[in-house]
Parts: structure tokens; C-alpha cells; sequence
């Protein structure tokens, strides 16, 4: 069954990409419920993963994962903050467990950090991650401040920060996302829209010149494919073009 549910989804993909759209968004979620169970998302507080990492972003050439994109294809543009990954689990609404991006257990030190919710209006298992940062900070600063706190056991993260940018188990797109966040009581991050691929090059211009995200420590700046389906279909493609998000530095 795992083999013929690829091979749909790569069909669908290469279709989609194509303008050619077979599927309605109520098949497609009906074809999502199936796909799910039989290739599990990796359960990242799951003490037996003990090797599963949290996903890397992509980078390099840009250029050509936007050129990989269909036309007006909506992305958003968010900050590519410099400190340390953070996964946080809640359960009934309840801080649960923090990890770092290899797995470690840090909660007793996020729990610290002041705006971190100690509890979410979310009833049920919610799983999302940020980056843990200083502010005021230049990037390399930051991480080596973080990394520092994270490891000293004594430590108190009062210049620290938390910016939340992804539920790790939400079927929501970017857009709603954000907004879903802020209603939990999460910090995020300043981000921007655009259907246009042309103006991220705009974006990276007034990103060097300080003229947007001036107030992280940032070392780039992330683009994000803002629809969840289309974020599915490359995250399941065999296909050469599967990221759904891309860094771009310096």
C-alpha cells in the first residue's frame, strides 16, 4: 500500500505542477488521512526516536527553488533568526517537554523563559517549534549566548526570547498558521506575503540594509510556500524540487 500511495502523490504532484489539478481540496484531505498513518510524521519528543532530528532548512541556490515554484505561488517571508531551535510539546493545554533540534530534553530552562506560555487554550497533543534567541544581540552573539544558558545549569534566561514560527503537528497553512499562534499566546515572528517571486530579491535587499527584521539577530531570511497542500505534495515528491522552505543568506 506505501508504494501505491507515493506513486499517487507524485502523480498528483507532477500534475499540479503542471496547472493541471485532478483532485479537489475533499479528496485530497481524504487522500491525506490515508497517506498520514502509513508514513507517520516523525514524532520528535518520542523518547525511542532517539536519532530523529528536527528538520534542517534548505539553502543555496534559491534561485532555482523559485524557479521551481508555479506562478503566483503565494510564499511568505520571515526572518532567519540566529540562536538555538526549540521543540515544545503541550498536552491538555499543559506545558509538557522542550527539546533541542538533536532531541535533548531542555524544559526546566524554557519554562524560564518569559514568554513562553505556561499553558495554551489547546486541548489536545500541540507540538510546535521557534527559535530561542537574545535580544539586542548580533546573530553569532546570540547563539553563543543561548547555547550558553542552554548548558549552564544555574543560568537564568532573562535577556532570552522565544519567536514561534511552525505547528509541527498542524495541517494549517503558513497564513493561519501565525495567526493560530498568536491566539495561543506565542511571539511570532515579522513576516510578509507576496504572490510574486521577482520581489524576493527586494526582500533580501531591504533585509542586508536593516530596513526589515531589524530587531532579531538575524543571519538570513527564510521564504515559506504559504499553502499547506502544495507544502505536502513537494514534502512527498520524488521529484529532484521536495523543500518547502529555503534560507537565504548572506
Amino acid at each position: 500500500m506505501n508504494n501505491l500511495l507515493v506513486r499517487d502523490i507524485k502523480y498528483l504532484d507532477e500534475q499540479y505542477r503542471l496547472g493541471e489539478g485532478i483532485i479537489s481540496d475533499d479528496a485530497f484531505k481524504q487522500l491525506q488521512k490515508l497517506f498520514i498513518p502509513v508514513n507517520p510524521k516523525s514524532d520528535y519528543f518520542n523518547p525511542k526516536n532517539k536519532y530523529i532530528l528536527l528538520p534542517k532548512l534548505a539553502k543555496g541556490n534559491y534561485r532555482e527553488f523559485l524557479g521551481s515554484l508555479l506562478p503566483k505561488t503565494r510564499l511568505s517571508i520571515q526572518p532567519k533568526i540566529d540562536g538555538c531551535a526549540i521543540a515544545i510539546r503541550y498536552t491538555n493545554g499543559n506545558f509538557k517537554k522542550a527539546i533541542t533540534k538533536k532531541g535533548f530534553d531542555v524544559s526546566s530552562k524554557i519554562k524560564q523563559i518569559k514568554n513562553v506560555p505556561d499553558c495554551i487554550p489547546i486541548k489536545r497533543d500541540f507540538q510546535i517549534r521557534g527559535e530561542l534567541y537574545a535580544t539586542n544581540q548580533f546573530a553569532r552573539i546570540s547563539q553563543r549566548i543561548t547555547r550558553e544558558y542552554l548548558n549552564d545549569k544555574k543560568g537564568i534566561g532573562e535577556s532570552l526570547s522565544f519567536c514561534c514560527f511552525q505547528i509541527l503537528n498542524g495541517r494549517i497553512n503558513q497564513y493561519e498558521t501565525l495567526n493560530y499562534l498568536k491566539k495561543c499566546g506565542f511571539s511570532t515572528p515579522e513576516s510578509y506575503f507576496t504572490n510574486h517571486t521577482s520581489e524576493i530579491q527586494i526582500y533580501k535587499k531591504n533585509w542586508l540594509e536593516r530596513k526589515i527584521f531589524a530587531k532579531y539577530p538575524t543571519n538570513g531570511i527564510v521564504i515559506k510556500i504559504n499553502s499547506r497542500k502544495l507544502r505536502l505534495l513537494r514534502e512527498t515528491s520524488l521529484s529532484q524540487n521536495n523543500e518547502w522552505q529555503y534560507a537565504i543568506e548572506k
